[in-house]
């Protein structure tokens, strides 16, 4: 059914009722009309005359339409969007509202062919997103207006402390440098604020996972306002445990429990290791301090008894790092043990860069990784809270008495 330039709203309804056409679907088929209709009337005014009308004061004329998908809530829909003899008529108000992620990601695409990079998804990929024929222009103002949002974020001042727990965690992206492709590292900091939501605190592109990048990495933090954090969950990552113990003196280090059980693995028998990786669980499931403490030593020795005496030693050499959550609130451990919120940000960080392959610049990484993380920190502002405020309030515990016999030390004994 043809689409009129305006609406009557009623006859309209009334004419396509009474052509019970059943292979078009009436809410998607309104909304297509009624969007056509209003671009007509911008398209109108854009030219100081309407549609065929004769007038003095027209400016421009219109020159036939041009097809874009838009996705909307009932389905997607084909759009005929007026094209001009002169100048550009784009509808912002429908087609422009991506966000900021998709945003970054189209122009990061973009740049790569303004660059001649050659993606053998990118075709496929620009089709998808209804992009066509995007020029220099385009690029560049797209572009800047990204690199302000995620410039601003990346510099806001940390007022949201006391930042009590701090996760930190890198991963590894491909950029074209000097005409050949590198690994870069994005490192990124995820913090719990005072009113117990999770807050990205930063994040920036280094050359290599060393203790200098990490070093300088943690002081910017700590210079726009970082503070009161108690306890870092991390790999054990060299560079990053003498960043710690440089910038972040008053603070202790939990080893993350995703990275220790991965390393344990390598160490015990493909078959063995169910039994092994279930003993070892056994120690984070514990409902206090004192009986946590009891069960590693437990562990140990049934490990040593059974003949992994590889794996006894690597849990007890690692001991106080594991297991250094149990210094603070119970209610707390389920959150702080491992890495994990930040190792399901780098996966869908990953899910978005993916897209790309090859990034042309640091920039370009910056941009999308950046995008990413905004969107997630304002997901986080308006969310459940991530721990109560209440809670929060719980001093760290209480170490053991001196009086007390340590398991641990009389499992290495025995």
């Amino acid at each position: 059914m043809a689409v009129p330039t305006t609406i009557d709203a009623a006859g309209w309804l009334g004419k396509y009722l009474e052509a019970d056409d059943a292979d078009t679907d009436l809410p998607r088929a309104m909304l297509a009309a009624f969007a056509e209709a209003l671009m007509s009337a911008q398209a109108s005014l854009q030219c100081g005359a309407g549609y065929n009308e004769r007038s003095e004061g027209r400016e421009n004329s219109r020159n036939g339409y041009r097809h874009r998908r838009w996705d909307t809530r009932v389905g997607t829909i084909d759009l005929a969007v007026p094209k001009l003899r002169t100048g550009v008529y784009s509808p912002e108000f429908l087609l422009a509202p991506r966000r900021r992620a998709e945003q970054a990601l189209v122009a990061v695409i973009c740049q790569a062919y303004v660059e001649g990079v050659s993606v053998r998804r990118v075709d496929d990929l620009v089709k998808a997103m209804g992009i066509e024929g995007m020029s220099r222009s385009e690029v560049s103002r797209m572009a800047g207006e990204l690199d302000g949002l995620v410039g601003e974020f990346r510099c806001r001042p940390l007022d949201g402390g006391p930042y009590r727990y701090l996760w930190i965690d890198a991963l590894t992206q491909r950029v074209r440098e000097g005409g050949r492709v590198v690994n870069v590292s994005v490192v990124i900091a995820t913090a719990l604020n005072a009113q117990g939501r999770r807050e990205i605190v930063g994040f920036d592109v280094v050359t290599a996972e060393d203790t200098a990048s990490w070093t300088e990495f943690l002081r910017g933090l700590v210079a726009r306002g970082l503070s009161g954090v108690e306890l870092v969950i991390s790999d054990a990552h060299g560079g990053i445990k003498a960043a710690i113990a440089t910038v972040l003196c008053g603070a202790a280090w939990q080893r993350c429990r995703t990275h220790f059980m991965a390393n344990l693995a390598s160490r015990v028998a493909k078959a063995s290791w169910p039994m092994v990786a279930t003993l070892v669980r056994s120690i984070f499931e514990q409902p206090d301090r004192q009986a946590t403490w009891s069960q590693l030593g437990d562990v140990i020795d049934k490990l040593s008894s059974a003949g992994f005496s590889d794996a006894a030693n690597f849990v007890l050499d690692a001991a106080d790092d594991i297991l250094a959550f149990s210094a603070f609130p119970v209610e707390h451990w389920p959150k702080i043990r491992s890495n994990n919120p930040q190792e399901r940000l780098n996966k869908e960080i990953r899910r978005r860069t993916d897209v790309v392959g090859i990034f042309p610049n640091r920039n370009a990484v910056i941009r999308l990784v950046g995008a990413v993380l905004a969107e997630q920190t304002d997901e986080w502002a308006i969310a459940q809270r991530y721990m109560s405020i209440e809670s929060l309030k719980i001093p760290v515990l209480a170490a053991l008495s001196p009086n007390d016999p340590h398991p641990v030390i009389g499992a290495a004994a025995g």
